[in-house]
Formats: structure tokens, C-alpha cells, sequence
């Protein structure tokens, strides 16, 4: 495991998601939060934008040792599109799930945030497989589920 591709896959996969987010949950979906406005903050309130910049990171850093842990040797891009695909499954059905069981959002905000959810994972977790490579000589290995 190389950990200096797993903080550059991670600074990458915080950059897609930035991305990501401004375009998506800052432009698409800005009515959809704007109905909740005991919820979410104002469109021009940033105050939270260091720390979640912050945590972002961190998520991206596990996100990536979680990617070089389970690679099993195939292409780059197969492998990042099934690590895309299983991390925006996880993560699409937990942060819908909590968000409407936690929040006072009706159920047309808890899809958005799972079809949100999984482009955003999906595209995150596809940056993260195709940034890190292996080291050479990588031994590939089948899952053992």
C-alpha cells in the first residue's frame, strides 16, 4: 500500500466532490433545500465551509485506504467503477435513510439526497480507484466474501 497515492486520491476525491457539490446540491438542488430553511443554511452563509472542507478530507483519506485495502488487481477503471458503485450504494442508503429519520425533510428530500448521494459517491469513488495506483507487481487476489 502506497500511502502517498492514498492522500493524493484523497485530495483529488475532495476536489470532485467539491465540485460535485457546488454543481449539484449549491446550483441544481437549491429550491429543494431552500423549503427547509430551519435546516440548512442560506445560500451565501459559508460559515461551515472550512470544517465540512475539513471532513470531506478525512472521509476522502478512509475513503481511499478503504479502496487500497480491497483492490483485487483488475483494470483501473473496473476496479473504480465497482468501488465507485459499492461506496455510492452505502452511501446513498445511509444519508437518506438518517437524513429522513432525523431530520424534518419530507420523502421527495429524502430521494433527492439518495440519487444525490450516489452521483456523488459514484463519481467520488471512480476518482479515488483511478488516482491510486498499486504498487507494481500487485498481487491480484479475488475477495473473500
Amino acid at each position: 500500500m502506497n500511502y502517498t497515492r492514498i492522500v493524493l486520491a484523497a485530495v483529488v476525491a475532495t476536489i470532485v466532490d467539491g465540485i460535485y457539490g457546488f454543481l449539484v446540491y449549491g446550483k441544481v438542488l437549491a429550491g429543494e433545500f431552500g423549503r427547509y430553511p430551519d435546516i440548512y443554511r442560506p445560500g451565501d452563509d459559508l460559515s461551515g465551509f472550512p470544517l465540512m472542507f475539513a471532513g470531506i478530507f478525512v472521509g476522502m483519506l478512509f475513503a481511499s485506504y478503504m479502496y487500497a485495502k480491497g483492490y483485487e488487481g483488475g483494470s483501473s477503471l473496473t476496479e473504480a467503477i465497482k468501488f465507485g458503485v459499492v461506496i455510492a450504494l452505502l452511501m446513498a442508503a445511509y444519508s437518506s435513510g438518517t437524513n429522513f429519520g432525523t431530520m424534518r425533510i419530507g420523502k421527495q428530500m429524502a430521494l433527492t439526497y439518495a440519487a444525490g448521494g450516489f452521483g456523488e459517491w459514484l463519481l467520488v469513488g471512480t476518482a479515488i480507484g483511478l488516482v491510486y495506483k498499486p504498487v507494481a507487481g500487485a498481487v491480484k487476489r479475488a475477495a473473500g466474501v
